[in-house]
This record gives structure tokens, C-alpha cells and sequence, in this order.
């Protein structure tokens, strides 16, 4: 989870694909939705993926069919899968107010900033993830470390 973001943060790690969490409002996810099916991805699971703007048949995916993300696939298989958070640990208000921001091929890319990746990885707790927070936490300055 947010491999891409650590990444992006100084800290090396192997992804096979973008972790997202999007703005889960009708309008603004139907966009989203848009925007992916459009750049060539399409839904991984055979749903229609506006249904991803629709917050009763989002809980019907997590709960029937047990989704945590909703997975997009490169039809040309030359970028890496998104994933689609359903329900994510931090909301999308509070990633985006925190969010680090760079600048990659002069588009403006809003990241988890590094404390709420650790809550996101904490929230995982696979061995990975667990690895993962103390090298974050390394990346803190001392005010945001524990015990400061």
C-alpha cells in the first residue's frame, strides 16, 4: 500500500501498481472513473465502473465480494494497475489537506504525506508495511516522531 508514494518520499521500493484514494463523491469519482477508462483502463473486476460512484453498490463490493480496492488494468499492459481505495483509513479531506506535492512532468501529483502513510500502513500491518514505518518514521523530523 503507497509504494508509489514512498517513492516519492526518498524511500526505495518495487510496485506493480498505484495505490489511489479518490474523492468518493458522485461527481468527482464518476470523473475519476472517466479519466481512467479514457487513458485505456479498464475495470478488472466485470462490473461497470461507474458503480464506483455509487456508495451503496461500494458497500455491496466490499461486503458480497470482499473489495478493499477497486483495481483498474492497462489494456495496452505497459502502465502499472490502479487501485481504487473503497474505504480508506485516512479520508480523502484529510489526505488531500496534509498531502505532499510534486511536480512530476510538470503536472502538480498530490502524495500521503508521511504520517498518514504510516497510519495507512499500520491500518495494513502485513511484514512489509511493518518494515516500511520505521523507515518512514526515519524520515520524520523529531516533532513527529513517538516519544518526542
Amino acid at each position: 500500500m503507497g509504494d508509489l508514494a514512498l517513492l516519492l518520499h526518498g524511500l526505495d521500493r518495487l510496485t506493480a501498481d498505484v495505490d489511489l484514494v479518490i474523492d468518493l463523491s458522485t461527481d468527482a469519482s464518476q470523473d475519476a472513473v472517466r479519466a481512467l477508462t479514457e487513458g485505456g483502463y479498464r475495470p478488472l473486476a466485470p462490473v461497470d465502473p461507474m458503480g464506483l460512484a455509487d456508495p451503496q453498490q461500494r458497500h455491496a463490493w466490499q461486503t458480497t465480494r470482499a473489495m478493499q480496492v477497486f483495481s483498474f488494468w492497462d489494456t495496452t499492459n505497459t502502465r502499472p494497475t490502479v487501485d481504487v481505495m473503497l474505504a480508506p483509513v485516512v479520508s480523502f479531506d484529510e489526505l488531500w489537506a496534509d498531502a505532499s506535492v510534486f511536480t512530476i512532468g510538470g503536472c502538480e501529483v498530490h502524495v500521503a504525506s508521511i504520517p498518514h502513510l504510516i497510519r495507512m500502513k499500520e491500518a495494513a500491518g502485513r511484514a512489509q508495511e511493518i518494515a516500511d514505518i520505521e523507515r518512514l518514521r526515519a524520515k520524520l523530523p523529531d516533532e513527529g516522531k513517538p516519544g518526542a
